[in-house]
């Protein structure tokens, strides 16, 4: 009987997930890729990673809106902005011009937390092995192009692209990623190979996924580039983790 409502408390516990989040098996990958010269992304090496539940989509501006009307917290930089597909009309499309600090802080409302970075790159290969891409080797999608002097917008509603093998949308494109690891460009030469959580001192915050103003190279699983915790960008989302108590 006591196991019996064990698992009832997990089932009921994990189901308020279960629209919004899927579980990553725990497990190895190769994190990373091998090229000829050094750069922040060599050596590619095997990395174990405990399971963990991570959002399908990035947060959206209606998520996020209610967050800040239940905090009072910051509305996002360019907040009813329509070129940048920022706001109330837009309630589908993910959040951007949030800062690290505001997506942690979204997080921790939600009861969740940002992803690390070996936790990203796991969720986003789906399970694939070897690809540079979260459902192959080939990216079809354009970079957005200047016309008439303006960028054409080609961010979407999240879940409009087809999803990885463990059921995530928009893990390429659309909008980079926060994550919650600091960055360093030779982090990978030592890092752990159990659940690693990033260097001690970095530059920066890790972001990941390319965006929809990115090009093909930078929407691929291994890539990643740092920016200022403090910066907004037009092209900077996020969305969350939960850890698996044993």
């Amino acid at each position: 009987m006591k196991h019996l409502y064990l698992i009832l408390f997990l089932f009921c516990y994990y189901s308020s997930f279960a629209q919004d989040m899927v579980m990553i098996p725990a497990g190895e990958f190769i994190m990373g890729k091998d090229y000829d010269e050094p750069n922040s992304m060599t050596p590619a090496h095997t990395v174990y990673v405990d399971a963990f539940m991570m959002d399908k989509y990035e947060v959206t501006n209606a998520e996020y809106k209610l967050f800040c009307d239940e905090t009072e917290h910051r509305l996002p930089e360019f907040w009813n902005t329509a070129i940048f597909r920022s706001g109330d009309d837009f309630p589908n499309h993910p959040v951007v011009g949030v800062a690290w600090a505001d997506a942690k802080a979204y997080a921790e409302w939600a009861g969740k937390r940002l992803p690390t970075e070996a936790e990203w790159e796991c969720a986003a290969r789906g399970g694939l092995i070897n690809k540079e891409y979260p459902n192959g080797n080939k990216w079809t999608k354009e970079k957005a192009k200047q016309t008439g002097g303006s960028w054409q917008n080609l961010l979407f509603p999240v879940g409009q692209d087809k999803a990885n093998g463990f059921g995530l949308y928009d893990m390429g494109g659309n909008v980079w990623e926060w994550v919650a690891d600091k960055y360093s460009p030779t982090y990978y030469v030592n890092s752990p190979s159990a659940n690693p959580q990033g260097p001690a001192e970095g530059v920066g915050r890790v972001i990941r996924g390319g965006s929809w103003h990115s090009g093909a190279m930078c929407k691929r699983v291994y890539y990643r580039k740092n920016l200022s915790p403090g910066w907004c960008d037009f092209a900077v989302g996020f969305r969350c983790a939960k850890s698996i108590s044993e």
